[in-house]
């Protein structure tokens, strides 16, 4: 009887180790998903702190009247987990471009700046500007609260099928020196 006991265990006993050993995994995992998805997590690096960081406490994704808080990943992360992951891979080269040092002062990350945001303005463009539509969905504002400009553009805006990056360039970060691509343009350093 014991031996039929034992056979059944060495059977089984893989199996259940790598169950067990797949929870750990996937726990291990989304824990260090959720972690690299917070602010403290986003401004650990001198980079972000020193500039971007500095920026957007001056916004009012930062503080506001109404007391909500638009994070880092709220605007540069999806909520869905494969959205998520995939961003998360990209950002491998990010860390790597710390590492290497490409924008550890803030003459370099003036320099690439226009550089930086335009990557983020286009994928905001392929995406339709989802990470801001978690918060803002045009079909629940009352544009009769807003000011008649920007009523006015709102509506053109969604008539035009036009995504909020498009004209909002410059919500929670400084816009960078767009002269190169637009000679009209003012210096937002």
């Amino acid at each position: 009887m014991l031996e039929t006991t034992n056979k059944k265990c060495f059977k089984w006993g893989p199996f259940l180790f790598g169950g067990v050993a797949g929870v750990v995994l996937l726990a291990a995992f989304l824990g260090e998903l959720h972690y690299t998805a917070s602010e403290k997590f986003c401004i650990s690096c001198h980079e972000m702190e020193a500039n971007v960081y500095m920026e957007y406490k001056e916004t009012a994704h930062y503080m506001n009247k109404s007391g909500v808080r638009a994070t880092c990943t709220d605007c540069h992360l999806a909520q869905n987990l494969v959205l998520k992951v995939g961003r998360k891979v990209k950002a491998a080269n990010e860390v790597f471009q710390h590492f290497k040092g490409t924008i550890d002062s803030r003459e370099k990350f003036v320099e690439r700046r226009l550089e930086l945001a335009e990557k983020v303005w286009a994928e905001m463009m392929a995406n339709d500007s989802r990470e801001c539509r978690t918060c803002h969905n045009s079909e629940n504002m009352d544009y009769t609260k807003q000011s008649r400009r920007a009523m006015e553009q709102h509506i053109r805006g969604d008539d035009e099928k036009k995504t909020c990056i498009e004209c909002h360039k410059g919500i929670a970060h400084k816009l960078p020196d767009m002269q190169t691509i637009d000679p009209s343009a003012v210096i937002g350093l």
